[in-house]
């Protein structure tokens, strides 16, 4: 366990190298979170695994050429101009692939990944018989060595970040467009082709950037993570992006810090599995897509869906039993109420005490029999009048046949919209019977069903 003084001087990032380490991970994860949700809004997370395997060659041919010049071939800046060289030709590939053929993206990007994989593969077998080097030093490339940044790499990354920050500020209003209707942004004159590119460039940047921290296996999960974790918090844009960089922020600092104080810990891994931490809480509690909310909603469709049947059960067995006038409220059977439907008796029986909770039946328990109340009567005819609102729109303006229209009509005036429900309420005169405020059903209804 460390020692409260590491922790101390890991926290507040008192030592050089740790200070170095803890920031460059944070711009990277900043820069990542903010190109990664573009690219999972483009339906293009592959791209990040594509471009990351194309750079590969680019690293391996940059040093052949390095000590071909009479260099070591360990320069850092030229290493990563032939990753970014090749990184571009992958991208570029991909785009050539999708426009001229009928390849789809997904299978243009596995062809690049798996071509510029293999290539950069042979290219650092070749290096290894090489007298003059070794591919040892090569491997921080694939597997990343975040301990090893030095201070031109967090120079290359304020650059990279400010430059990501800025063209995607600059050009918001249009990657927007891009990423959910690239045929309406086409349409209105947009260079979509061309936006494509900067925002292919920026993401080649963002990976070429990160290959030294997380290296090229791991920066797909540290591009597409964070993204992916914030979707389940939000449906605005502008929010989305903004969590996909805090989260790829946090990931960098808290992986970064765990790996200061074990440091047999690599950092590259650690990072990528706190984002992935993030991403199960974030799958688990996010308020607008995670799995415990979207349980919650569906149970409490069911809910809802199961009270608005047994209502409109209840009300449809006293308008058959109806002779005159207005509906008497008496009351009905159990068994009765439970041939309506194809309910199980539990499942019945769980809808009827929901309603008697709300307030909207009594129940008889000697007799078995359930009774509306007053409250009860007035939702069953509201909810009743919702569903043969839908019903009749279905058969007079969808053609649809009366035996297969006996759908859930919850809220039918937001589906329909005024207008629509205005019109329908004008052609429900007649088919009402008079003093009816609820319209008559296209299904046959026989008394005492």
């Amino acid at each position: 366990m460390p020692e409260l003084a590491d922790i101390w001087n890991v926290l507040f990032l008192r030592d050089y190298n740790t200070r170095l380490v803890v920031i460059c991970t944070i711009l990277l994860g900043c820069a990542c979170g903010l190109m990664g949700g573009f690219l999972l809004l483009r339906k293009r997370s592959l791209m990040g695994d594509t471009l990351s395997h194309a750079t590969l060659p680019g690293v391996g041919f940059a040093f052949m050429l390095a000590v071909a010049m009479g260099g070591d071939g360990k320069s850092l800046p030229m290493l990563l101009t032939g990753a970014a060289v090749t990184g571009v030709i992958g991208c570029w590939a991909v785009l050539f692939i999708r426009n001229q053929t009928r390849i789809k993206d997904d299978a243009a990007m596995g062809i690049v990944l798996s071509v510029f994989f293999g290539a950069g593969v042979a290219v650092l077998g070749m290096i290894q018989t090489m007298p003059e080097g070794s591919a040892a030093g090569l491997e921080s490339f694939i597997y990343g060595k975040t301990a090893s940044m030095v201070l031109s790499d967090f120079r290359i990354l304020v650059l990279v970040t400010i430059c990501v920050l800025s063209c995607s500020l600059l050009l918001f209003k249009e990657f927007r467009l891009l990423c959910f209707d690239e045929s309406f942004a086409a349409s209105l004159g947009w260079p979509v082709k061309v936006l494509d590119v900067i925002l292919l460039g920026l993401v080649t940047a963002v990976t070429v950037a990160g290959l030294q921290a997380v290296g090229l296996i791991l920066i797909i999960a540290f591009l597409i993570t964070p993204a992916a974790a914030a979707r389940f918090w939000t449906n605005q844009l502008d929010r989305m992006l903004l969590l996909s960089v805090l989260i790829g922020g946090a990931s960098g600092w808290f992986g970064a810090s765990l790996s200061a104080f074990y440091p047999r810990l690599p950092a590259g891994a650690v990072i990528v599995l706190v984002a992935a931490l993030c991403f199960l809480i974030s799958m688990l509690l996010g308020v607008e897509r995670g799995v415990l909310v979207r349980w919650l909603r569906q149970t409490q469709l069911q809910h809802r869906i199961g009270r608005q049947h047994l209502l409109r059960a209840l009300y449809e067995i006293l308008e058959a039993n109806r002779q005159r006038g207005e509906l008497a409220i008496v009351a009905v059977p159990f068994r009765q109420i439970r041939g309506r439907r194809t309910w199980s008796d539990r499942s019945l029986r769980d809808c009827i005490r929901r309603a008697y909770d709300d307030g909207l039946v009594e129940m008889q328990v000697k007799e078995d029999t359930i009774r509306l109340t007053e409250a009860g009567l007035a939702e069953a005819a509201h909810v009743t009048r919702n569903h043969r609102l839908w019903e009749l729109y279905l058969i007079e303006y969808a053609d649809v046949a009366t035996s297969r229209v006996d759908r859930d009509a919850d809220m039918v005036e937001h589906v329909l919209g005024e207008k629509m429900v205005a019109r329908l309420e004008s052609k429900l005169q007649t088919y009402r019977s008079a003093g009816s405020l609820v319209p008559a059903s296209p299904h046959p209804i026989v008394p005492g069903d």
